[in-house]
C-alpha cells in the first residue's frame, strides 16, 4: 500500500502577537476586557512575534533542502500567516514556496466571550464560569463560539485533505495554540484526559515545534510519530526570546 502521510509534518504556533500583549496587560491591570481593536483575525505580530518568526525561519536555513518544509499550511489570521510569510524570507522554505490559507486551522472561536479575560467571564457571564467548571474546557462551547471538540471536527477534515494531497512530502502547518494541542489529539489519537494533562504540564510557545515522522512500521500501514514537542531550541539561537502565551481558562485570545 501506498504512503498516505508525508514524510515530515511540523506543527509551529504563531509568532508572539499584539493580542497577547494586551491580553497579559488586562490581566496585570486586572480588566474584564482585553483593550484591542478590531477583530481577531486582523490582530498582528508584535516586534518581538516578528523576531520570533524570523529566527524560527534563519534555524531551518541552516539545513538542507530535504530537511526543510516543501509545503506551507496556514490559518488565514494575520498574525499566522504572517509568521509563515517571516519565516519563509528568512530562509525556512523556498522563496517561491506558496503559502495555503487554509480556514479549518483558524482560532477557537469564544463567541460571547471573546476579548474577555478569566475574571471579565466570571463577572459578566459567571454562568458561563459555572458551565465552563462543571464541563471542562474539552466540551464547554460558549453561545456562539467552539469547544475543543468542535475545533478536533474540523481538523480531523483537514488531516484528511493533507493525506489526500501531500503524502511523502515535508508540510509545514502554522496556527493557533489550541490547534496545535488539538492536532495533537487528532494524529496521536489520544483522549481528553491524555490532553488536558498535556495542556497541563506547559503553554504552547510562540514559534515553537512540534514535528512527527513518518513510520512506515508504525501501526497496520505505517502512521506518523511525535519526534518533538514544543521546542524553542530556533528561539534560543536567534536570541529571541521565548514566550509563552497561556490559554486562561476560557477566553483569552493565542
Amino acid at each position: 500500500m501506498s504512503q498516505r502521510w508525508p514524510e515530515r509534518l511540523w506543527v509551529v504556533r504563531h509568532g508572539q502577537s499584539a493580542g497577547n500583549v494586551a491580553r497579559d496587560a488586562a490581566h496585570e491591570d486586572a480588566l474584564d476586557r482585553i483593550v484591542l481593536e478590531g477583530r481577531d483575525v486582523d490582530v498582528p505580530l508584535s516586534h518581538l512575534g516578528e523576531q520570533q518568526a524570523m529566527a524560527l525561519g534563519h534555524w531551518f536555513a541552516k539545513y538542507d533542502l530535504h530537511d526543510r518544509p516543501d509545503v506551507l499550511i496556514s490559518s488565514p489570521y494575520l498574525r499566522t500567516l504572517d509568521t509563515a510569510r517571516r519565516f519563509r524570507a528568512a530562509g525556512g522554505a523556498g522563496k517561491d514556496e506558496q503559502i495555503c490559507s487554509d480556514e479549518r486551522l483558524r482560532e477557537k472561536e469564544f463567541g460571547i466571550l471573546d476579548g474577555l479575560t478569566t475574571m471579565g467571564v466570571a463577572n459578566v457571564f459567571p454562568d458561563q464560569a459555572e458551565f465552563r467548571r462543571v464541563l471542562g474546557k474539552f466540551y464547554h462551547r460558549p453561545p456562539g463560539g467552539e469547544s475543543w471538540c468542535d475545533v478536533i471536527l474540523r481538523l480531523r477534515s483537514l488531516m484528511d485533505t493533507v493525506s489526500l494531497h501531500y503524502a511523502g512530502r515535508r508540510v509545514m502547518i502554522f496556527a493557533h495554540q489550541v490547534v496545535v494541542l488539538c492536532l495533537r489529539y487528532v494524529i496521536e489519537n489520544l483522549d481528553e484526559a491524555a490532553i488536558l494533562d498535556i495542556d497541563r504540564q506547559a503553554d504552547v510557545a510562540n514559534c515553537a515545534i512540534t514535528e512527527y515522522r513518518f513510520e512506515p512500521q508504525a501501526g497496520k500501514n505505517g502512521n506518523l510519530v511525535l519526534a518533538r514537542y514544543n521546542v524553542t531550541a530556533p528561539m534560543d539561537e536567534g536570541h529571541a526570546p521565548v514566550t509563552r502565551a497561556p490559554d486562561p481558562p476560557v477566553a483569552a485570545r493565542g
